[in-house]
């Protein structure tokens, strides 16, 4: 429902009586044009032909301009916020054959730079941990062409008021009521008969936009319009609105913007913003502005056209009727191999590709184009029409092939992170072949980059954890980022792949599960690779956020020591890097062919890493900390449980100290000591009836 509702215009009449709760510094300006004194850039935007472009076609990039100096939005000492109007023009450029995305944010920020934002679907204004945060302080409104599902939004062409949060706390289709609408009911709300006078405009076909903007007595007001027309008098939001709580006393204002994996040049082209005269949008130049519309091919250059013409009505008539029936026939194939579609096939048909296409973009599955082997099939490098790069994962259906192909497209099908892989669609062939088509991930996997390459290739400390970020990041939208909770179970070196820009992407869905959060996972199977899973899933075959978390504990230690969690003649990795924190030697378990090569590192940054990566592999699931609370050590905040970080050696040996972690594998000890954790192995392996499944893909 779309809210509405007259005060807007009480609002509007009441300005000039309200004048005298003006800031004493009033701010004015018009912008038609844009150079390097009217707003200070950061991230990717620049002027091009005093044009604001914020954003460009290189992927995971933010754009951010604002107006140079802070506005007074607050009275001193006081919770009164100052009325303001805006208008802007704004278009969304879309670029030939590659899929727009994604949206942009008029905004209020206590601070200069993109410091706290991501790029993709948190457009440049918010990132993971801050967002529904009231500790931020920021307000804007999104201008968003995709629906995600993380952030309730209504679809993907919308545009909502977001405070603290990109959950808007309203949202409406972009679009204009015609003049025409009639004025809705008291409650705000619309008749299904109103809807039919709001004209919906597409936010990423490159038309220009001009949007008005109007606070004024805890009342807000979003209008839109394509430019040049003349305001509607019925705005698309219009929202009671308290920003007492929200704005500082000064705050700055301007546009932030970014890409993903979509990809779309966000544009400002004219700008007005005053807290004392509502009427100076009418300053902003509207027409003869440049269009940024993709031309159309002319249907009247076909050869065949200018023929049929030529030669006269007649042929001109078979033509059509050929081309009908040629549809009609095409139509009615698609129909039969729906009908003869299997139930799990018609639920994910709109991913499907053919395998035309793929055995084109692979050279007919040529060994030369193999990057690597997984425990179901080869993965093969492709090349789409147009030249965009994908990777090809061939599935059998032998080996759980079948089941591994479901959890990969019911999964990561739906899922959009920019640090996950991602799964552009699939096919099926005959005799039960079937292939995932993935993004293709230049740099390999992580496995590789630690331990497959020569020196000047292997990941510096500084690298290795910025990587080990990327993979909490994707961690934590899958446990609580998404509408249901996402476990991986299989959380590895080798199932991260690295981009062209060495940022980390976890792959390889095959054996995850999907639930609704609070709700406990049915599945008793034991899967998983060994030397990564958590005790207790061997006990009860039950996969949980703590087992993910276990997982995650390993891959820290594997990736900062250089050594795998389990190597012939050698101690186990948690075990060994137990052993050395306990001797106060935790420094000693970095690999040591970083400091063979001379690179330097943070020592208190180090002892968190693997602090961390300990508490995660602890035994005992209680004690690990959730997937929120890593992200913050990681970002370098005090917390995991409500432990100082400079004191989690204390913590990790009062914790040994205060409870036996090794009752459940008391019968496997040879001695009155703690058991190895080869001994836990050993006695894994022959006192659990199920089967493992290491499943391990080196590369895509």
């Amino acid at each position: 429902m779309r809210k509405h509702n007259n005060n807007h215009h009480l609002a509007l009449l009441l300005f000039p009586i309200i004048l005298f709760l003006q800031p004493a510094s009033a701010i004015d300006f018009v912008f038609n044009g844009f150079n390097s004194s009217s707003v200070s850039l950061y991230g990717s935007a620049v002027f091009e032909s005093r044009i604001l472009t914020l954003t460009n076609q290189t992927t995971f990039k933010i754009g951010r301009a604002l107006y140079p100096t802070k506005i007074r939005t607050k009275a001193p000492n006081s919770s009164l916020v100052y009325p303001f109007s805006t208008s802007f023009i704004f278009a969304m450029a879309p670029y030939k054959n590659v899929l727009p995305g994604h949206g942009l944010v008029f905004l209020f920020v206590p601070f200069t730079g993109i410091e706290g934002a991501s790029a993709a679907q948190h457009l440049g204004f918010l990132n993971l941990t801050n967002d529904r945060s009231p500790d931020n302080h920021m307000f804007g409104i999104e201008f968003d062409v995709f629906s995600n599902q993380e952030f309730k939004d209504i679809n993907a062409n919308h545009v909502g008021l977001d405070v603290y949060s990109l959950t808007s706390t309203a949202a409406a289709d972009a679009g204009y009521w015609l003049e025409n609408s009639r004025s809705s009911s008291s409650n705000g709300n619309s008749s299904d008969d109103d809807k039919k006078y709001f004209k919906e405009q597409k936010l990423n076909n490159g038309e220009n936009y001009q949007v008005w903007i109007d606070y004024a007595d805890s009342l807000i007001n979003v209008t839109m319009a394509p430019a040049g027309m003349k305001r509607p008098s019925r705005p698309l939001l219009n929202v009671s609105l308290n920003l007492s709580e929200v704005f500082e006393d000064e705050m700055y204002v301007g546009f932030t913007a970014s890409t993903g994996q979509l990809v779309q040049s966000h544009k400002i082209l004219a700008w007005s913003f005053s807290n004392s005269n509502f009427s100076l949008s009418e300053r902003l130049v509207t027409t003869g502005l440049p269009s940024f519309v993709i031309p159309k091919d002319p249907f009247f250059r076909s050869k065949g056209f200018i023929s049929g013409v030529t030669v006269g009505g007649v042929l001109l008539v078979v033509s059509a009727a050929t081309i009908f029936w040629f549809l009609i026939k095409r139509r009615q194939r698609k129909a039969r191999e729906r009908a003869e579609m299997e139930d799990w096939e018609q639920e994910y048909w709109p991913h499907r590709i053919t395998c035309q296409e793929i055995e084109a973009a692979t050279k007919g599955f040529s060994e030369e184009n193999v990057i690597g082997i997984g425990g179901n099939g080869k993965v093969y490098k492709g090349v789409l029409p147009g030249g965009t790069e994908i990777a090809v994962k061939r599935i059998s259906h032998e080996n759980d092939g079948m089941r591994e192909f479901l959890a990969e497209i019911s999964s990561l099908g739906r899922l959009k992170h920019r640090s996950l892989v991602g799964l552009r669609g699939w096919c099926k062939k005959e005799r039960g072949v079937f292939m995932l088509i993935y993004d293709y991930m230049e740099n390999g996997s992580l496995d590789k980059r630690v331990f497959d390459c020569d020196q000047s290739k292997m990941l510096s400390c500084e690298e290795r954890i910025r990587i080990l970020k990327d993979v909490a990041s994707a961690l934590m939208y899958l446990h609580e980022g998404w509408e249901s909770k996402v476990l991986h179970r299989d959380i590895k070196a080798s199932n991260v792949l690295l981009d062209k820009d060495m940022n980390g992407r976890l792959g390889d869905f095959g054996l995850a599960r999907v639930h609704g959060h609070g709700q406990v996972p049915s599945t008793t199977r034991v899967v998983g690779t060994i030397g990564y899973m958590a005790p207790e899933i061997v006990r009860s075959g039950r996969a949980s956020a703590q087992t993910d978390m276990f997982g995650f504990g390993v891959l820290i230690l594997e990736v900062m020591c250089g050594r795998r969690p389990i190597e012939e003649g050698q101690p186990p990795l948690v075990e060994w890097v137990w052993r050395l924190m306990i001797e106060g030697k935790l420094l000693h378990a970095l690999d040591e062919r970083l400091k063979a090569r001379g690179d330097e590192f943070e020592e208190e940054e180090v002892e968190r890493i693997l602090h961390l990566g300990l508490l995660c592999a602890y035994p005992d699931p209680k004690v690990r900390p959730t997937m929120r609370q890593a992200v913050k050590v990681l970002e370098g905040r005090n917390e995991a449980n409500d432990i100082e970080i400079e004191d989690m050696d204390t913590y990790l040996l009062k914790q040994m100290e205060s409870k036996d972690l090794w009752t459940n594998y008391s019968q496997s000890s040879t001695s009155g000591s703690h058991p190895t954790f080869d001994e836990i192995r050993r006695y894994q392996s022959s006192s659990v009836s199920l089967s493992w499944t290491n499943t391990t893909m080196e590369g895509r």
